[in-house]
């Protein structure tokens, strides 16, 4: 039996519509240009204060477009989103398999845990873990940690993610990563940061996993 750790965005739904319309209409707000959408792509993933500095947002101006950002996202942005293609198939071959499956996520644990019952897939997962919104659980490392307190302790672990915070999180705990290449990273981030292996799809991650 493996305890496996699933990220969100990215890796179970394609969240980053939601995502890059409420950053913009942060930047927007703030006075501050907003580029394609290509490039805010990165947004997807990492801590919101992180991805805001590194777009020209003041550090005492963080905190404001954080709260825009969730304006939006709360009523509207979270909903677009949909699981990706063949996700929904993975989770239940996994659960069927006698596997323990948890969320470990950046976003914010109660608007995972939205998402996840919005979609019906929060049914195959033991716990859902995510940031929380005071700030004090706010990276990949911190959250899994957080999980790993509330989970029974496993010989096989294995974080499934997108991104290189995904992998650098997991081995900050001696957790090895398997990366998916449909998400919002780069593989070659991925790779460099120590993944373990890459699915491309979710039909080659479920063999993996298996």
């Amino acid at each position: 039996m493996k305890t496996i750790l699933f990220d969100l965005d990215g890796t179970l739904t394609d969240s980053g519509e939601g995502i890059i319309n409420c950053a913009s209409l942060a930047l927007r707000t703030l006075g501050l240009p907003v580029p394609d959408r290509q490039t805010m792509r990165v947004f997807v993933g990492p801590p919101l204060r992180e991805t805001f500095l590194r777009f020209g947002v003041r550090e005492a101006d963080v905190e404001e477009a954080i709260r825009i950002y969730r304006s939006r996202y709360q009523p509207i942005g979270l909903f677009e989103n949909r699981p990706y293609e063949g996700i929904r198939e993975v989770l239940e071959a996994l659960g069927a398999a006698g596997h323990r499956l948890y969320v470990a996520t950046s976003k914010p644990e109660e608007m995972s845990r939205t998402i996840l019952e919005h979609f019906d897939l929060a049914r195959y997962f033991h716990r859902i873990c995510g940031a929380a919104l005071d700030g004090s659980r706010d990276t990949k490392s911190k959250v899994i940690a957080y999980l790993l307190e509330h989970c029974p302790a496993s010989d096989q672990i294995v974080m499934v993610g997108d991104t290189k915070y995904d992998v650098l999180g997991a081995a900050a705990h001696g957790i090895g990563t398997i990366g998916v290449a449909w998400g919002y990273g780069e593989v070659a981030d991925m790779e460099a940061a120590g993944a373990e292996a890459i699915a491309r799809s979710p039909a080659q991650l479920l063999e993996m996993l298996l």
